[in-house]
């Protein structure tokens, strides 16, 4: 039990010197990405360039315990990182001591109830927030974060939490634009767009191979962070307004506590909750899709845990809320980590950075980080799945459509609570009308197919009816439409089969729902029948007086079942109970 919610316990014993040397190379790879990633991710939540530091030393190295995955690096992560700065600036001033202890709040909050689900192995939970409305939020996020980032950009002052309010902040203040500093930050966008697109066939056509040519990209940011660095420095910018990162503290992780205030709790507990909930979302998709590549397993309700963990010790060193970041785990798995120890080593080289590369950022413009960021979300914008969802489904064209208009429109938060709704809206809608066919018999064989699709033989007084869904409160009412709307005005039905061979459950409210069919069927001379009914199905319905009542009987095939009543038609008996 003690393994199974501490796996480092199981892979620990078979760590080797090989695999440490891979998870090494690995964590030097990712570390050197991280550094200006982390100080950037800062920038975005509104907190001090050193707790994305923070964030991504102690929170790394918990994950390595807890989590199950061999390639997800955890750390602050632009979606996040955005959500956390939504919700902290509705409660405290930027740069003051309150909004750093909300921010701890936060994660420890969201690493609370991300325990909590572990434990409860409510994993599940996840699944309600279908990938279309993921898809819209997050594409209408990194539009939100790209233009939250232009007034680094440009050296000005904007603000507001959704694209309208920030395009009209923006718009008062372009007129204040720093020459300098747009410069460096334009400069430092395309800079970063052409590594990110020419540079690899470049280096490939000079005869750089891919994995070498691959790395260099990956590594890009950190030339931009020097030689924008060294300009700032050498050119004395910051006298000509150009905005540095300026001093950082020279230390490890200190240790923090997060509030304890009830007030400053209830304001926490729903942006906690779906912080965690995308969070998660967005880790274990990230962690499952490396995995299916080594045929490896992740076990949802331990990334709960993991991730838990994670946060919990971010809001104990001086971070935010983090979870598992796509860019960094793809990197991470491309440079060959073999277990959660390459986590580890990262947090390691990230502390030797903490502790002795802080002074070197001293001149690090901020129109660079926001460069960073601006070229690290231009990925999670994808317009595509509103052509696809269209020509799919109109049903998930409208959730991708009014996810993704209600978080420009009005912030994240809005944008991720309708989203979950509509998620559930969706399901619900589909499920409350299941696709129920008229069935009949495949000549030469004993396999049934809907009427309307194949040349089938049918029995004018038996009507077989295939339900494609479990039965449930919210298609109960529409089961029973359909059968009556079919039955009545039919003289000559005399037996009505639901063939249940898609039918995973029945709740209360559909069994009550039968029970109300058997008996208007029964006063109509109609016997209703059941087949292929699977057994966890069947012990609830043993459970009942249901199968006592029932007017038909419930047979172990649709074939067996027409055969039998068809026998009965023709005044023949049916088989006994």
């Amino acid at each position: 039990m003690i393994h199974n919610y501490v796996p480092i316990l199981s892979w620990g014993r078979r760590y080797s010197k090989k695999i440490m040397l891979e998870d090494l190379l690995a964590a030097v790879i990712v570390t050197v990405m991280l550094i200006p990633q982390s100080l950037a991710y800062a920038l975005l939540a509104g907190l001090p360039p050193q707790a994305g530091l923070y964030a991504s030393i102690a929170p790394i190295i918990l994950y390595a315990i807890f989590g199950t995955s061999s390639a997800l690096a955890v750390g602050p992560v632009a979606v996040v990182s955005l959500m956390t700065a939504a919700t902290l600036s509705q409660i405290a001033e930027q740069d003051t001591m309150g909004y750093a202890i909300a921010a701890l709040s936060l994660a420890g909050l969201s690493g609370l109830i991300l325990l909590v689900m572990g434990m409860l192995r409510l994993g599940f939970v996840a699944n309600f927030l279908s990938h279309p409305v993921m898809s819209g939020f997050v594409s209408a996020s990194g539009i939100i974060i790209a233009a939250s980032q232009i007034q680094h950009i440009l050296g000005i002052d904007a603000s507001g939490q959704s694209l309208w309010q920030l395009m009209q902040s923006l718009s008062k203040n372009i007129s204040q634009t720093n020459i300098y500093t747009a410069v460096i930050g334009v400069g430092a966008t395309a800079f970063l767009f052409w590594m990110r697109l020419g540079l690899k066939p470049l280096l490939s056509r000079l005869g750089v191979g891919a994995p070498l040519a691959g790395v260099v990209v990956k590594i890009g940011p950190i030339f931009v962070v020097v030689l924008t660095t060294l300009a700032v420095w050498l050119a004395g910018l910051m006298n000509k307004g150009v905005r540095i990162v300026g001093e950082v503290p020279q230390s490890l992780p200190p240790l923090t506590f997060p509030s304890l205030s009830t007030e400053l709790l209830d304001a926490l507990v729903m942006p906690a909750v779906l912080i965690s909930i995308i969070g998660f979302v967005e880790s274990i998709a990230v962690a499952q899709t490396l995995a299916a590549k080594k045929r490896e397993r992740i076990d949802p309700d331990q990334e709960l845990i993991g991730l838990g963990a994670a946060n919990i010790g971010a809001s104990l060193t001086g971070g935010f809320p983090v979870t598992g970041g796509f860019s960094r785990s793809v990197v991470n798995f491309d440079a060959g980590a073999a277990t959660p120890a390459a986590g580890a080593f990262t947090a390691i080289g990230l502390a030797c950075a903490a502790l002795f590369l802080t002074p070197l950022i001293y001149f690090l413009p901020k129109a660079t980080l926001a460069a960073t960021i601006i070229v690290a979300v231009a990925n999670l914008v994808d317009f595509s799945i509103l052509r696809r969802s269209w020509s799919y489904s109109k049903p998930d064209f409208a959730a991708v459509f009014v996810t993704l208009i209600l978080t420009l429109g009005f912030g994240v938060e809005a944008g991720v609570s309708v989203g979950v709704g509509v998620s559930i809206l969706l399901h619900l809608y589909r499920t409350s009308k299941p696709h129920i066919a008229e069935v009949g018999l495949i000549e030469g064989t004993e396999h049934f197919r809907n009427v309307l699709r194949h040349d089938v033989q049918t029995d004018p007084s038996v009507v077989s009816l295939r339900v494609d869904e479990s039965l449930y409160f919210a298609n109960a009412h529409y089961l029973e439409e359909a059968i009556y709307n079919r039955v009545m005005g039919d003289a000559a039905v005399r037996h009505v089969i639901l063939q249940c061979s898609a039918v995973n459950d029945i709740d209360l409210s559909a069994l009550e729902a039968l029970e109300t069919i058997n008996k208007v069927l029964n006063e109509m001379d109609v016997k209703l029948h059941l087949s292929e009914v699977k057994g966890p199905v069947m012990d609830h319905l043993g459970s009942e007086q249901f199968l006592s009542d029932l007017t038909g009987f419930v047979f172990l095939s649709q074939f067996e079942a027409v055969k039998a009543v068809g026998r009965h038609s023709k005044d023949e008996t049916l088989p006994t109970r």
